[in-house]
């Protein structure tokens, strides 16, 4: 494969962000992606139900309006997670509002949920799954999951997140409950055992069949407060979580004066953080909910390290903003090295062997 992160990443990189990822969409939209190599089958992973080609993922943020599933699956993704989805139409939070901490390995974003709505997101994922004329399905290659959040003003979450499912259901592998993202006014308030059991109950309600579904923690939440989600999310019978989204936090360490922007930082920054989580809920978890490690993963040790604690998958965002796809073949590379160096014939050997007693 081409390595398009070291001919097309520093030239996106001479543009304004936000500018820089819609052309990176628009480009990926007219196939002008590339094609990475199969899967060996030692990075292959079984969760949720489904088999993963590989433990990396691409988090939701990147392709908001799935616009470019299956030219970013084709390049090596182990699944694709589309959205934030929400049900009307808006514009977000006025610009500029996407910035590159480059030296520091982060972004940060304070979007606001911009995207076309999920009457026109379903249309895009419906076209995706056509048949094609040997009658065979086209699907989008790899997993895909769904991710779905309330729009910021006239919003109903008893409301809006079972009508979310029951419209995304058709076309998603999973769905994945945003209520962690700092940029829409209260929506963190929904992470709370007793609301997310509410959220729960009426989505299970409203659709008593549907696909696998995972819910999106904050990092900023207090240490105490992982363990009564966790046991709400199993009781309600949601299938994993995702560890974590953004931070408002705003680390001594970060050089780039757009550290001061507002909004949610990810990348290498939230590293630190997003490993602590992770260790604190899979030590509570024993295994019962599906956990997907996001937050600051640069290297095939990075993803080894957060499956040996317990994660079960990964997600990248910053790192492949930043780097470019060619970050996906070093990632495997690293990543079967660390694992030959450790004695394992395959990704599932290491799950969960230093996670938390």
């Amino acid at each position: 494969m081409i390595d398009l992160g070291t001919l097309v990443t520093p030239l996106l990189h001479r543009f304004d962000t936000e500018t820089a990822h819609e052309l990176a969409i628009h480009s990926l939209a007219l196939g002008l992606g590339g094609h990475a190599p199969k899967d060996v089958p030692a990075l292959s992973t079984r969760t949720l139900g489904l088999r993963f080609p590989n433990p990396i993922g691409l988090a939701a943020g990147f392709d908001k309006d799935a616009r470019a599933i299956r030219p970013l699956a084709k390049l090596g993704f182990g699944h694709i997670e589309a959205g934030t989805v929400t049900p009307r139409p808006q514009p977000g939070n006025p610009g500029p509002r996407l910035f590159r901490l480059v030296e520091d390995g982060a972004i940060i974003n304070r979007m606001g949920f911009n995207g076309c709505g999920v009457d026109r997101f379903c249309r895009r994922l419906a076209r995706l799954h056509r048949p094609m004329p040997n009658g065979r399905m086209r699907g989008p290659t790899v997993p895909l999951g769904v991710n779905i959040g309330i729009n910021k003003t006239g919003s109903d979450p008893l409301r809006d997140y079972p009508d979310l499912v029951a419209r995304v259901r058709p076309y998603a592998d999973y769905i994945t409950m945003n209520l962690s993202s700092p940029n829409t006014p209260g929506l963190r308030d929904l992470q709370s055992a007793t609301m997310l059991k509410e959220l729960l109950d009426a989505i299970n309600t409203r659709n008593p069949e549907r696909p696998p579904l995972l819910v999106k923690l904050a990092p900023d939440l207090d240490d105490s407060s992982y363990e009564p989600i966790l046991e709400a999310a199993i009781e309600g019978g949601a299938q994993g979580l995702i560890l974590t989204n953004t931070t408002i936090a705003r680390p001594a360490t970060l050089h780039d004066p757009a550290a001061r922007e507002s909004g949610g930082l990810s990348g290498r920054p939230l590293a630190p953080r997003s490993r602590e989580v992770l260790r604190i809920v899979s030590g509570l978890n024993k295994g019962r909910l599906a956990l997907i490690s996001c937050g600051g993963i640069e290297t095939g040790e990075d993803i080894l390290a957060r499956i040996r604690m317990g994660a079960d998958m990964v997600q990248i965002y910053s790192s492949f903003v930043l780097q470019g796809p060619g970050i996906l073949p070093r990632m495997k590379t690293e990543l079967l090295d660390a694992m030959r160096r450790d004695g394992l014939e395959t990704i599932a050997d290491a799950h969960g062997v230093d996670r938390p007693a």
